[in-house]
């Protein structure tokens, strides 16, 4: 063996194993024997240098080459397109098209892949057309990169011609379109192609068992999951180390509430990734078992194998923020003060959404002033929040000062402002912005923004203005734009509209059980008692159920829920009496009477003054009273709700803020509602 073939396979060596000392010092030896120019050692040199990280000394040996061929340039695209730089790769694609080099399968197929990380599918469209012109298309490597780079453009419909037709294919075309059609939602037809290659004697590898177990999270199947799950215990898959199936399967069994399932696979692993840990503590945290999601998350950041990511910490806030954990979502935050993935503006904006969606704005706003990098979505959580706090004004000063910081809006940016403006009932403002937003062609406008200004109008008691604006839009109605029309119909007691609205909804969405409940409102308030049953008859005939009133809230550091007519607390006795005694002195110092026609509210038969008084926001705050918040000298009580305040329950709560002169901050599905001095910041509309 000669000198020049033996420096080559250390060179190769030193590729392999990612030994960079070693490569260096072979290197050296190249050049000190005058075969810095040597074609085939320069590839060599290239290869090593980018399996080891160091594109940049790559590049200068690609430079100094006075000759190179396909393997050189496809070598040096290989090393950017490893080392996370696709554009660097399709730019040098771009520059071999200038030369007299012609890629061959490995560049096509290597560019492809950089075409679908960056997802600018009109690039691996221009490949794909290289492809057929050269007569690579039908190359293996290469149409499974075709394949795979539709795919991860978005393009699944294209991904799916390019695989009918695919004269020969192996598992990696299978796995790709498995795949793609579970990354677009389409578990159905990801299932129904996982049981095809199956019949066609495809025998599926850890990529096609995971991507197969995530479309059966996304549809919730948990039959056809088990299914799975056994068939690997039959076949001898070592769940405890298959760390990436065992992954899947966590995540399986905790979206379809699973969660013993779930937790006795997470006990198996042996190596648990990041994937298992956050799915398992999103998974407790969502069926509202905290306790056991936080003693997870302390188990997982003194793990030594993990650090925990941004990922992680933004969906454990996000549930925090959901549930209005005010004391753990502190807690959090300090904790990522504390670890460098907390820097990830993704952590910031989820800890500003927190705060925000707890009622804490001024805590909020300190940590928006002092985020050094703020994005779109900073300012964004910044607008909704004030929003739904009634706070408009500090909603249009943020929306201006954005742009006046060179942060162009997007469409959700719109949308909250023109939400807040439509809270806080700034018809002027919301009019302007609206108008802007139809004259912004970089903006798509879709039906919620249009919802917003029926929102506002509704508001002004202008309802066939905003009828109008529904039947004249250029994009088709959906429910939720209906609903709001509807919900203003009642609210200003018009029975012509809110009738042919409530009817419309009914074709559309006639096995929603909100739409006959606000339907039936309308006609109760007008004394249509007659149709009023015909809905109730109808309703119960569906087997309808409206959801759950449940609300909470939190003493010292426990959460507390509650459900309509909730006799489970251990208190319940004493927060009942607590209710009776608020009631007769609300009665007696400014006249409240029991709303009993919000009895309404639920098509089931409650009008009595007692069924009111077991609501579940008059519960929690209940509770808060029994528990002496008031005399530990906590102006401000804090409670959440999943659905609609009742109007019974905002006009006892706004009472209640008179006589005990304390501040009550109700958050409910709409908006945030803080009643102090007999007063709600929502105006009575909401």
């Amino acid at each position: 063996m000669n000198e020049r073939q033996r420096l080559a396979n250390l060179l190769r060596n030193c590729s392999k194993n990612l030994l960079l000392d070693q490569g260096m010092q072979a290197h050296g030896t190249v050049m000190k024997m005058g075969l810095g120019f040597d074609l085939m050692l320069s590839n060599d040199l290239i290869d090593m240098y980018s399996k080891c990280g160091r594109t940049g000394m790559a590049c200068a040996v690609f430079d100094r080459m006075p000759e190179r061929n396909v393997v050189s340039w496809t070598a040096l695209m290989c090393g950017y397109l490893q080392n996370g730089n696709a554009k660097g790769s399709l730019s040098l694609f771009s520059k071999m098209g200038l030369s007299e080099i012609k890629p061959n399968e490995f560049t096509f197929s290597i560019n492809l892949k950089a075409s679908g990380f960056v997802g600018i599918a009109e690039n691996g469209m221009q490949i794909h057309n290289m492809c057929t012109k050269s007569g690579f298309e039908w190359v293996t490597v290469v149409s499974n990169s075709i394949l795979d780079m539709y795919t991860k453009c978005g393009r699944v419909s294209e991904a799916a011609r390019m695989f009918n037709v695919m004269p020969v294919k192996n598992l990696i075309t299978w796995n790709a379109m498995i795949a793609g059609y579970t990354l677009e939602g389409n578990g159905e037809r990801a299932l129904l192609l996982f049981r095809k290659m199956q019949g066609m004697g495809e025998v599926p590898d850890e990529y096609t068992i995971t991507s197969t177990l995530k479309a059966c999270s996304g549809l919730g199947a948990i039959r056809q999951g088990s299914q799975i799950h056994s068939s690997l215990i039959t076949r001898g898959f070592l769940c405890s180390v298959r760390t990436m199936i065992a992954g899947a399967l966590v995540d399986l069994y905790v979206k379809c509430s699973h969660l013993t399932e779930a937790q006795r696979i997470f006990d198996q692993i042996e190596q648990k990734n990041l994937v298992s840990w956050s799915a398992l503590i999103l998974g407790y945290a969502q069926e509202c078992n905290l306790l056991q999601a936080m003693d997870l998350f302390r188990q997982l950041r003194v793990s030594i194998q993990h650090q925990v990511d941004g990922f992680v910490l933004s969906s454990l806030m996000g549930v925090f923020a959901d549930f209005a954990l005010v004391e753990q979502g502190k807690q959090m935050h300090a904790f990522t003060i504390k670890i460098p993935s907390g820097l990830d503006i993704s952590v910031t904006n989820s800890i500003l959404d927190m705060y925000l969606k707890c009622g804490l704005t001024d805590e909020a706003e300190k940590l928006f002033n002092e985020t050094p990098v703020r994005n779109v979505i900073s300012w964004t959580i910044m607008i909704t929040g004030y929003g739904k706090h009634g706070l408009g004004r500090k909603s249009i000063r943020l929306f201006h000062q954005m742009q006046s910081e060179d942060i162009e809006p997007d469409g959700v940016t719109y949308l909250a402002v023109l939400s807040a403006c439509s809270h806080s009932g700034l018809v002027e403002e919301c009019q302007e912005y609206f108008s802007r937003l139809c004259h912004d062609r970089r903006i798509k406008r879709n039906v919620e923004h249009y919802a917003c200004m029926v929102d506002l109008l509704g508001r002004a008691g202008r309802l066939k203005e905003a009828k109008n604006l529904i039947d004249s839009m250029p994009l088709k109605p959906n429910v939720g734009i209906w609903q709001t029309l509807l919900s203003a119909c009642k609210v200003h007691g018009d029975l012509e509209i809110g009738r042919e609205v409530g009817e419309t909804l009914l074709r559309l969405d006639g096995d929603n059980p909100v739409n006959y409940v606000m339907l039936s409102n309308i006609y109760a308030e007008a004394g249509y008692w007659k149709e009023c049953e015909r809905l109730r008859k109808l309703f119960n005939m569906k087997g309808l159920k409206k959801e759950a009133g449940r609300s909470w809230v939190e003493i010292d550091k426990e959460v507390h829920f509650f459900y309509n007519r909730d006799e489970t607390h251990p208190l319940t006795e004493k927060i009942h009496q607590k209710l009776k005694e608020m009631e007769q002195r609300i009665k007696s110092e400014i006249g409240y009477v029991h709303g009993v026609r919000f009895a309404l509210h639920d098509v089931e038969e409650e009008s009595k003054e007692e069924s009111l008084r077991v609501h579940s926001e008059k519960l929690a705050i209940g509770l808060a009273l029994v528990c002496g918040e008031v005399e530990k000298g906590h102006k401000t009580i804090r409670v959440f709700k999943n659905l609609r305040v009742c109007g019974d329950c905002h006009a006892f709560i706004k009472g209640l803020s008179k006589v005990l002169k304390v501040v009550f901050l109700v958050r409910d599905a709409n908006r945030f509602h803080k009643f102090e001095n007999g007063l709600c910041s929502c105006g009575d509309y909401w």
